[in-house]
C-alpha cells in the first residue's frame, strides 16, 4: 500500500462500563453496554470502514466491546491488545499509532476516556459536515465512536493533520 493513500483511524470508546467490586482494569460491560457495542459495530459496518487492523486496551471493558462490535463485522480484522492503551494520554496515543506498519490502511483503536476523546480533539484540524459540531456537542460517552482521515505514513500522524469525516454516539 503507497503512504500516499489516506489513512482512517476509527477512536472507539469503550462501552458502558458496571461497578463490581473489582479493579478498574478488570470492569466488565454492563447489559446496557453489550447492546451499545453491538450497535456500534453495526454502525461501523454500515458507514464502510474496512478495518485492516484493532488496537484494543487490555481492560476487560475495551475487550469486551470490541468482541462483541467485531462480531457485526464481515471479517474479523488483525487485533493487537495493547496494555499501553489503557489510562495513555493522547500524546502517548499518537506514539502507539506511530508505531503501526504502513501496510494497515484503516485502524481502530478501543480504549478509554479522557485519552480517546483528547486525542479526536487534537488530531481533528477540520471536521467534515457537522462531525465537529455533534463530537463537541455530545462530547464522547461509552460506545462513541470517531472516524478520522489523514494523509501519509503512520509516522507522520501528529495534532491537526487529520479530518473528522464522522462521528457516532449511542443515544441515551
Amino acid at each position: 500500500m503507497s503512504v500516499a493513500e489516506p489513512r482512517r483511524i476509527v477512536l472507539f470508546r469503550h462501552a458502558k462500563a458496571d461497578w463490581p467490586q473489582v479493579t478498574d482494569h478488570e470492569r466488565p460491560l454492563a447489559e446496557r453496554g453489550r447492546m451499545d457495542a453491538a450497535v456500534a459495530g453495526r454502525r461501523l459496518v454500515d458507514i464502510g470502514v474496512p478495518i485492516d487492523l484493532a488496537l484494543c486496551s487490555t481492560a476487560v471493558r475495551t475487550r469486551e466491546t470490541w468482541k462483541i462490535a467485531v462480531h457485526e463485522f464481515p471479517q474479523r480484522p488483525k487485533t493487537v491488545y495493547e496494555e499501553r492503551i489503557y489510562e495513555a494520554s493522547p500524546g502517548e496515543l499518537i506514539a502507539l499509532l506511530n508505531e503501526t506498519p504502513d501496510d494497515a490502511r484503516d485502524v481502530v483503536l478501543i480504549g478509554h476516556n479522557p485519552g480517546i476523546q483528547g486525542l479526536a480533539d487534537i488530531l481533528s484540524g477540520q471536521a467534515e459536515g457537522d462531525a465537529g459540531e455533534r463530537m463537541r456537542g455530545r462530547g464522547f460517552p461509552a460506545a462513541a465512536f470517531a472516524v478520522l482521515s489523514f494523509d501519509g505514513s503512520w509516522k507522520s500522524l501528529e495534532p491537526g493533520v487529520a479530518t473528522l469525516l464522522d462521528y457516532w454516539a449511542p443515544a441515551e
